[in-house]
This record gives C-alpha cells, sequence and structure tokens, in this order.
C-alpha cells in the first residue's frame, strides 16, 4: 500500500513510518518542520525514514487547502493524519495555532479524504478530550464534553468534524485517543525530556501537582502497534467512524515516573513541588477494553523499562 503520513517529522509519525516501512508499506511523509521545538530533532528522524526508498518527503502545511493539490494523484490507499499543534500549557498561551494546526488541518484532510476517498484514514485524538470527566477508566463512551484545555477542546472538534464527514461522505474513519505518549526521539516539550536534561545539568526540576499526578503512560512502540492495527481494521457500520483508547491501562504517580528516572541515569533529581497548572488533570487512565477486543491492541511495556530505553536513546543523542 501507498499510506500517507502527516507529521512525519514528528515523535510519533516517525516512529509510525518506520514500522510501516518495515513491513514493506510505502510511505509519502508530510511536515511543515515548525519551530515549536527543535528543527534539528526533526530532521534526525527525516535523515532515517530517507534511507529508505520507499519514503517520500513532502514539506507542506496540512492546514493550507493548497494540500489537496500537492497531494493529489499519488496513488495514497490510506491516510494516518497525525500532524498537530501539541502541548496542553501552551494552548493556553497561543490558542490560534492550535486552531489553525488541529481544526483547520482536521478539515483540510478530511476535503482531501473526500477527494481520493482512501480505504481508511486514522487520525491522531488525544487523552485531553476527557477534561474534567470525574469517571476512571475513562472509556470511549464516556461524555466528553467538559474540556479543561484548549488543545483538549481542538482534539474533541476533530472527533466531531469526522462524525460529520462519516455520515455525509460514507468515510471510513478513526480516531486514537493518546495517552502521554514517550520513549526514544521524542518531544523535547515532554516532562520526561526536561527531567532527563535537567537533572542531568544538576538543575532542579518542577514538580506540578506536588508529586501526586498520575498519568497512563505510553511506550512509543506500543502505540504504533495500536495505529497500526487500528489502519489494518477499517470500520463497518453508517456512520463508519470509531474512536479508540490507546493507553497502558496502568497509571502510574509522577513520584514513581521520576524515580524510575533518577535510576535510569543514575542521578538524583532536585525537585521543587508546585500546584497543578491551569489545563492540567489529576490523573488518567484508559480502559482499553474496546482496543483489546476489536484490534488485539495490547502493550508490553512497563514504564520503568520504557524509561530505560528512553535513557539509552538520550544519553547517545545528547552525549550525556
Amino acid at each position: 500500500m501507498t499510506i500517507l503520513i502527516t507529521g512525519a517529522a514528528g515523535f510519533i509519525g516517525s516512529h509510525t513510518a518506520t514500522a510501516l516501512l518495515a513491513r514493506g508499506e510505502t510511505i509519502i511523509g508530510v511536515d511543515n518542520l515548525n519551530d515549536y521545538y527543535d528543527v534539528g530533532l526533526k530532521e534526525t528522524r527525516l535523515k532515517q525514514l530517507r534511507e529508505h526508498d520507499r519514503f517520500t518527503f513532502i514539506k507542506a502545511d496540512i492546514a493550507e487547502p493548497s494540500i489537496q493539490d500537492k497531494l493529489s494523484g499519488l496513488g495514497i490507499d490510506r491516510i494516518i493524519h497525525l500532524a498537530a499543534q501539541a502541548g496542553v500549557r501552551f494552548s493556553i498561551e497561543s490558542p490560534r495555532s492550535y486552531t489553525h494546526s488541529n481544526i483547520a488541518g482536521q478539515t483540510e484532510m478530511l476535503e482531501l479524504a473526500r477527494a481520493l476517498k482512501p480505504q481508511h484514514m486514522v487520525y491522531a485524538s488525544s487523552s485531553s478530550v476527557y477534561g474534567a470527566n470525574t469517571k476512571i477508566p475513562f472509556a470511549e463512551d464516556d461524555r466528553t464534553d467538559s474540556p479543561v484545555s484548549f488543545y483538549g477542546a481542538t482534539k474533541k472538534s476533530c472527533e466531531l468534524l469526522s462524525e460529520s464527514y462519516a455520515r455525509l461522505y460514507g468515510l471510513k474513519l478513526t480516531g486514537l485517543r493518546f495517552f502521554t505518549v514517550y520513549g526514544p526521539m521524542g518531544r523535547p516539550d515532554m516532562a520526561y525530556m526536561i527531567f532527563a536534561r535537567k537533572i542531568m545539568a544538576g538543575e532542579p526540576i518542577d514538580v506540578f501537582g506536588e508529586g501526586e499526578m498520575g498519568r497512563d503512560f505510553t511506550y512509543v512502540d506500543d502505540c504504533v502497534a495500536g495505529i497500526i492495527a487500528s489502519l489494518d481494521n477499517p470500520p463497518d457500520g453508517d456512520p463508519a467512524h470509531r474512536v479508540f483508547n490507546l493507553g497502558n491501562d496502568q497509571p502510574e504517580s509522577l513520584g514513581d515516573f521520576i524515580g524510575y528516572l533518577e535510576e535510569h541515569l543514575g542521578r538524583k533529581a532536585q525537585k521543587n513541588f508546585l500546584p497543578m497548572q491551569p489545563g492540567d488533570v489529576r490523573r488518567t487512565w484508559a480502559d482499553i477494553s474496546r482496543a483489546r477486543d476489536l484490534l488485539g491492541y495490547d502493550p508490553k511495556t512497563s514504564l520503568k523499562d520504557g524509561l530505560g530505553k528512553f535513557v539509552d536513546w538520550y544519553k547517545e543523542y545528547y552525549g550525556n
């Protein structure tokens, strides 16, 4: 198959492209290489992908209407739409960038799917859609109409837009609610990357929520396995649109998370305990029974082991 992956130079996108290339697929990767974080890291990911002759890269902004002209006529069979403006806290500072990348971007990709009629389009949603939901674990049928961050609101909007296109145009669409994905080559704005850098530099780390926050951390390889399983299993029904949680079904406290990181880095962290920040939630926990039953999704990587793999990469890449 020829598969379009948006956000191909991103963290999850590059890992997904690598896995699909390994099984023999042809990949067209699209990314605008914006400077939200270190472009050099994005270029490193792209360099690895370009070693495959079945990978083609197109630098473009998927939120611009001209994206359809650039991607038409390429024989695209399926779409994995991962490009987005990420980050809960940055959405408070720069909401317009989220409206552009997430909502306008989703609209343009749905319009592309309407024109190309691919076999299936999988797109990234987020655990942030659960917002102020107090029921745990979070299940796909829970209400998601009380966002606590603008980022979460844009991701919920993406799901609603997709539902409407599935009804109107008969598209097969699947949304994936990612739960705190981490691992090698991750985004520098993620907590584990910030913590690793500061711990190695002997600087104090800010621990929000007094260290009592809990997250369902998902190792990137497990997340990618879920993305590919979803891609291979288009939905039926009318409308042919569904959503899945992709988490680890094993929430861990922020304190334990820091402890594992300290162990692998071989250094103790200086901790600056602070209250929760606007947009944060106290705890996330994915009910993954739907993905287990329908996709065979089965995450295998514990947080301790996953952070060990991350630290191995971090030390090699940054030379610590």
